[in-house]
């Protein structure tokens, strides 16, 4: 069978397919832009999770050594107070009157309780001061001004409790009379 098309429907069919082509590109200008958005977006995600993911490295790393540093100090506590028993249950079987303590202070604080001042001074060789080094009374200078100090307390049965052993001396106040 053979067809005849005419001039007009040849130029209609060439228009048809010239505006075909057109909504073609557009299409595909609009496929192209939805793309590239998305791409950008995609680039824009994978880096925020990979911030994120840095983020909460460093943060499991600075909650690793906060509960490090919790147990350690958790250790400590429970040291001190199995040597707070100790001495409270030494304390409870001898008469209190008289009696002294020393307390070991690390730049003003207290570090250890000993029961004796020669417990005190044959420990302080693991602290970096040695056994053998001559203590002597500390000067006016707080207990804070020292790196390792030993300060004996003795128990006054007046207040029910442990007093300082040696009072810094009074020191009159200026102006006074």
């Amino acid at each position: 069978m053979i067809r005849i098309v005419a001039a007009r429907h040849l130029h209609r069919l060439r228009e048809d397919a010239e505006q075909a082509r057109a909504r073609a590109r557009e299409v595909q200008g609009q496929a192209d832009a939805a793309w590239s958005e998305h791409v950008r977006e995609l680039y824009a995600t994978t880096d925020r999770a990979e911030r994120a993911e840095a983020t909460t490295s460093e943060v499991g790393a600075i909650l690793a050594r906060a509960v490090e540093e919790l147990s350690v100090a958790q250790q400590e506590l429970l040291l001190k107070d199995i040597e707070i028993r100790r001495l409270r249950r030494e304390l409870e079987g001898e008469p209190l009157e008289g009696r002294t303590l020393t307390v070991l202070l690390h730049h003003g604080e207290p570090h250890t309780i000993y029961a004796s001042r020669e417990d005190a001074h044959a420990d302080t060789a693991a602290h970096g001061m040695p056994a053998d080094s001559v203590w002597r009374r500390c000067d006016e200078r707080p207990a804070a001004a020292f790196t390792w100090r030993c300060e004996a307390f003795i128990y006054n049965a007046a207040s029910n409790g442990f007093r300082r052993a040696h009072m810094p001396p009074a020191r009159p106040v200026q102006g006074a009379a």
